[in-house]
């Protein structure tokens, strides 16, 4: 290939406009220039709440000498010591008024919860601009790319108006207050939605036009990179490291094995996206893996669909065994986040054990998230060398290995190391995680994916993803790769947990 050729790829390629789609955004959330990113709130029966930012204020003069605000809702509640007031952001419901009635024991402090759950909230804000703003920003960012690849940005752009607003209206669903704690978040919505269309009335040819869904995903996977932060990885210091990534390749190497060698599986892709989801992160893994390998669109969907399902059990039903068996928090906590397939699941998960328990389990899934960069790297590399490779082809070089590689990798990796070894050194790690991660690219990363699986859900239909459960070979190889994993996870994390190894966590 041509220097020339070259160069022109990095206009004319989706995985570079990923990385300059990403790259952008990063730096418009550096800069402030649009604020925070809007995101759906909680609602309880009126869906309409959702696009309110609501508010509670009370007065309590004095802190109380034991309030220890934990766990999933401390991002809502806080005590302003200069005003003395309690500060509820969002809908509250009862079940969290009783759950913050347990950060303290002053009966003060109890009763002003109890005020709070019963004055009314004050709405403070409206995002339904910012949506608009969101949804028009990206649009036009991404028809600049489309256009630079050779495709007509009107047509995209009008497909693209409408698969946001059903991005909305999955966000819509899985915000619910009773579904969200069922933990069917945005993901099942989407690509439910996207199925719902493409399998009774047919996706009409103009909506396919703004189904870009690998250009979605892979920006959505470099904004990730962001979130994968070097100093979180090393928390857990060694017990983390053993628990994540002495099983993830394990377990990959296992299922990649059972499904071309003992079930006979003909599509080594699905084969390879169903082992990457469910040992390393479930959705972000699969679609990741998957690009690597260029799977088929029907592949990935059937890959995720099955993880959706299985992950919504098992974040149900793992901690109930786990404190029916009476197993230490740690390990516990350790075998939930080496096997549970989604971040968000593992910390719901998690909390129902404590905030020692959310915390373990976080970080040993975020340590095994860093890994979604390597097992697509690998996966590029074999594809080209071997699976892709006929018997008369010449050996693939260095060169040919970097045509073939998926390089939205290289923004994923890049962003990473930027915001563990620049980024955070400057600004400090709390400012970056929450005015910079959670504040702008961690919301637009999950706006990406929302819309990237309505668009997996408007590509497919019934009958392929039927073909491909001839025989219930995909499910049998996920539900004994998923067994093996939690045997292995739940051996590794009592030897680096349960002061085996590294002695007491």
């Amino acid at each position: 290939m041509s220097n020339n050729s070259g160069l022109r790829s990095l206009i004319r390629s989706e995985d570079w406009w990923a990385v300059w789609f990403g790259a952008a955004i990063i730096i418009v959330a550096l800069l402030h220039f649009t604020g925070k990113a809007p995101k759906l709130g909680e609602w309880v029966k009126n869906p309409l709440n959702q696009f309110e930012s609501y508010e509670r204020v009370y007065p309590l003069e004095n802190k109380p000498a034991d309030l220890n605000i934990e766990g999933p809702l401390s991002k809502h509640l806080k005590y302003d010591e200069k005003q003395g007031v309690l500060i509820y952001k969002g809908l509250m419901t009862a079940s969290q008024m009783r759950e913050m009635q347990k950060f303290s024991s002053d009966p003060e402090y109890k009763s002003a919860i109890d005020q709070l759950y019963h004055s009314p909230p004050v709405a403070k804000s409206n995002i339904i601009l910012k949506l608009l703003f969101l949804m028009v920003s990206l649009g036009l960012m991404t028809a600049i790319g489309v256009k630079a690849m050779g495709h007509n940005p009107f047509e995209y752009l009008a497909g693209y108006v409408v698969i946001f607003v059903l991005a909305i209206i999955a966000y819509t669903f899985s915000d619910q207050n009773v579904i969200k704690a069922y933990g069917l978040g945005y993901a099942f919505w989407a690509l439910l939605l996207g199925l719902l269309i493409s399998n009774t009335i047919g996706t009409p040819w103009w909506l396919l036009t703004g189904a870009r869904t690998e250009m979605f995903i892979k920006t959505g996977l470099v904004l990730l990179g962001a979130e994968i932060l070097f100093g979180k990885i090393l928390a857990l210091g060694a017990p983390g490291l053993f628990v994540a990534w002495l099983v993830t390749p394990t377990v990959i190497i296992f299922m990649f094995l059972f499904g071309t060698r003992i079930l006979n599986m003909a599509s080594k892709t699905l084969v390879i996206i169903i082992a990457a989801a469910t040992s390393v992160c479930g959705v972000s893994a699969a679609i990741a893996t998957a690009a690597a390998c260029k799977a088929k669109k029907d592949e990935l969907t059937l890959a995720v669909g099955m993880t959706l399902i299985f992950t919504v059990l098992m974040m149900i039903f793992m901690p109930i065994a786990i404190k029916m068996v009476g197993m230490k928090t740690a390990v516990g906590a350790a075998w939930m986040g080496g096997t549970i397939d989604a971040t968000g699941a593992v910390v719901a998960a998690g909390s129902m054990l404590g905030a020692e328990a959310e915390k373990i389990a976080a970080v040993v899934k975020m340590i095994q998230n860093i890994l979604i960069g390597v097992v697509a790297f690998v996966v590029a590399v074999y594809w080209a060398f071997r699976i892709e490779r006929t018997a008369d082809a010449p050996r693939a070089n260095a060169m040919e290995i970097w045509y073939r590689f998926p390089k939205f990798i290289v923004g994923f990796i890049g962003a990473s190391i930027v915001f563990s070894f620049v980024l955070i050194p400057i600004y400090g790690s709390n400012y970056i995680e929450s005015e910079i991660i959670s504040a702008s690219t961690k919301t637009i990363r999950g706006w990406l994916f929302c819309i990237a699986f309505v668009s997996i859900g408007l590509e497919s239909n019934f009958r392929d993803l039927g073909s491909q459960l001839v025989g219930g070979k995909p499910i049998l190889l996920y539900i004994c790769g998923q067994s093996f994993n939690l045997v292995l996870t739940l051996f590794a994390a009592y030897l680096a947990f349960g002061g085996i190894l590294f002695g007491k966590i």
